[in-house]
């Protein structure tokens, strides 16, 4: 069984894609652990404003087939292969970490915008900070405590989580 860490992210009816993309979530991976949402300004392009946050799940697929999982939930709500890299999103939902495993072939792992996002690194912070990057050997916690927070703006805001997520599965 591997333990994997999810991000997801939304600018495009925000609150109801990242309702629905853990609703999907879960029904393939079983219970979630979540951080908060967070709202970001959009990186490398002018747009609105995402929503943000980090999921952990166990899982006994490969890297492959959860990578695939993923493409099919953005494809169900909306998702089209081929945009631009910044760009609006309906549903981004990227595979950040698989246990302690480094890889570059069919994914990088661990993703490499953990180190450069903040949007990614404040929550994976938050959910698990005692984890060690398996590169830098750093905890998340110290890695968003060394973080340049004055780059990239983002704040926690309230959401509503779907009422089919079970209320402990929250951070």
């Amino acid at each position: 069984m591997a333990r994997i860490y999810i991000s997801l992210g939304t600018n495009i009816s925000p609150e109801q894609h990242l309702r629905a993309g853990l609703v999907d979530l879960q029904q393939h991976f079983g219970p979630l652990q979540l951080s908060r949402v967070f709202e970001s300004e959009s990186v490398g392009f002018k747009g609105t404003n995402f929503l943000n946050m980090v999921a952990a799940a166990d899982t006994e697929l490969s890297i492959t087939e959860v990578v695939a999982t993923f493409k099919q939930i953005e494809q169900d709500h909306g998702r089209i292969r081929g945009e631009k890299k910044f760009s609006p999103r309906s549903l981004d939902i990227d595979l950040l970490l698989y246990d302690d495993v480094i890889c570059a072939v069919a994914v990088e792992l661990p993703r490499g915008e953990i180190l450069f996002n903040a949007f990614v690194l404040w929550p994976l912070a938050e959910l698990a900070p005692t984890l060690i990057h398996p590169v830098t050997l750093q905890t998340y916690q110290a890695l968003w405590q060394a973080y340049d927070k004055q780059c990239q703006h983002l704040w926690p805001v309230a959401f509503e989580f779907p009422p089919e997520l079970l209320p402990t599965n929250t951070h």
